[in-house]
């Protein structure tokens, strides 16, 4: 059973991956090509660096709900403000001055991460409609062709880099730290873990992989949007449900989340290649979430059975 919560994830990207492979041939009567595949990846991306920062944080025993705000905020600035490559640590060091923030809030002011991130949540929704009212701006081709380029697999150098990055992170101290205090705060201080300093650096994570995913959101969809990051609320929550990460901290794997993002991702291309009308779209997909929510809550029921 502990075996089953932690590959659930990818027993639903697998499955999904299935339906996709099924509507698509059913509907064009050929298999996917390389440009398919290459866009699904590049349109994944965006959840997959929120999930990885949002995993951080629920293997703390926390939750981080200001998400939406925080990439809402960068998908603002890049739209507007980033006109080459000098100008991206601007939109990572805002990202991660949100999560700082945040940071802060929790683990020095000492309230709880669902009443802190939800207050900052309409904060930075606010300053991104303030920077960019209407839908709007671009990027530069040059830095699509780098991040999202829809002739080369680009999109697959970044999403390894991104699992080599947790794969490192996951054996440092901060990592086996984090672990630490998800499973016992209490414990884990006792044995001299600061557990305020490793809170704090987990949000401020957060914060620099929503900034990552607001500059490959843009390079994706070459403009901007103020309310661009509020789907990612649920979605990144579910990605790490599905992905088996306990939501009482302690147990789990960002690449869980990373294989729950990506099965979130690819319902979409299912929906549209299996002809369902646009207006019921939204209600299967969150049909959808709510079955991949609860096959994540029983595994982590039947792992803490065992």
């Amino acid at each position: 059973m502990r075996d089953l919560a932690g590959r659930l994830g990818y027993l639903v990207l697998a499955a999904t991956a299935v339906a996709y492979l099924a509507v698509y041939v059913t509907g064009l009567g050929r298999l996917p090509t390389a440009f398919d595949y290459l866009s699904i990846l590049n349109t994944t991306l965006p959840l997959v660096f929120v999930a990885i920062g949002q995993s951080l944080v629920v293997l703390t025993g926390g939750i981080d709900l200001s998400v939406g705000g925080t990439v809402s905020l960068c998908v603002a600035v890049t739209a507007v403000a980033v006109t080459g490559f000098g100008q991206l640590p601007l939109v990572l060091a805002i990202g991660t001055a949100c999560g700082v923030v945040n940071g802060l809030i929790v683990s020095a002011g000492r309230i709880a991460p669902i009443l802190a991130t939800l207050a900052t949540l309409p904060i930075f929704t606010g300053l991104a409609l303030w920077v960019l009212p209407v839908p709007g701006g671009s990027i530069p081709p040059q830095i699509r062709a780098v991040l999202t380029n829809p002739d080369l697999p680009t999109g697959l150098i970044w999403l390894g880099l991104a699992v080599a990055g947790w794969l490192v992170l996951r054996r440092t101290r901060f990592g086996m730290r984090v672990y630490a205090i998800g499973s016992d705060a209490g414990a884990a201080r006792a044995v001299g873990v600061p557990v305020g300093r490793v809170t704090f650096g987990v949000y401020a994570l957060s914060g620099l992989c929503c900034s990552l995913a607001a500059v490959f959101y843009v390079s994706t969809t070459t403009a901007g949007d103020a309310n661009a990051g509020a789907p990612f609320i649920l979605t990144s929550i579910a990605a790490v449900v599905v992905g088996g990460v306990a939501f009482t901290g302690g147990r789990g794997s960002a690449l869980g989340a990373v294989a729950g993002a990506a099965a979130l991702a690819l319902v979409i291309d299912v929906l549209f290649f299996a002809g369902i009308d646009p207006l019921y779209q939204a209600l299967f997909q969150g049909l959808f979430l709510v079955v991949a929510v609860m096959l994540g809550s029983l595994a982590m029921l039947l792992r803490r059975a065992t």
